[in-house]
């Protein structure tokens, strides 16, 4: 929740903020709901569906990250937290620069990127489901990042113990859109 936080500190309220991989309705979602006009994406709509009913204000949609089309500077920030290591590499970078065109100029992302330079896997039983992950090392990261125009307030890498997998890095990024 810092990161969360900083963000927090350098948005009006009232913002409007797109968060991809939306999940549940996390403590991280109803915290940005209670300032600002919230607007979650997830793949699951049985997700979508908890954050709904979880945070009745904000809106929700079903949809995959990837495919999302928003006219540009339509937000304030755009969060990601968690979401882009189930993105495929090959994906990454165009992701990227449409959160970069979705974003108003001074507008601020704060997203994860995994750093375990996995070109792309199956875990069959994740959390009881198999779920898809991918990611490059840290120093792609941040070229992907600043390739799409983003200028870099502040990274991060942060060991989290992952079920089944042990300590995973994932590497925090708080950044702006010129």
């Amino acid at each position: 929740m810092r990161w969360v936080e900083k963000l927090l500190g350098l948005l009006e309220d009232g913002s409007e903020v797109l968060e991809l991989g939306c999940g549940g309705g996390s403590p991280a979602t109803q915290r940005l709901a209670e300032r600002h006009r919230v607007h979650g994406v997830d793949i699951s709509a049985r997700q979508v569906e908890r954050a709904r009913e979880r945070i009745p204000k904000a809106t929700f949609e079903c949809a995959d990250a990837t495919e999302l089309a928003f006219e540009p500077a339509s937000f304030d920030a755009v969060v990601s937290l968690y979401m882009l290591g189930h993105v495929p590499r090959a994906e990454q970078a165009p992701l990227l620069g449409s959160i970069a065109s979705w974003l108003r100029g001074g507008g601020y992302l704060l997203a994860t990127m995994g750093t375990a330079d996995a070109e792309g896997q199956v875990d069959e039983d994740w959390l009881g489901a198999p779920m898809f992950f991918a990611s490059f090392d840290e120093a792609v990261n941040l070229r992907l990042l600043e390739d799409a125009g983003f200028e870099l307030i502040e990274t991060k890498v942060i060991p989290v113990e992952e079920p089944g997998h042990g300590l995973v890095g994932f590497m925090w990024i708080l950044a702006r859109k010129p």
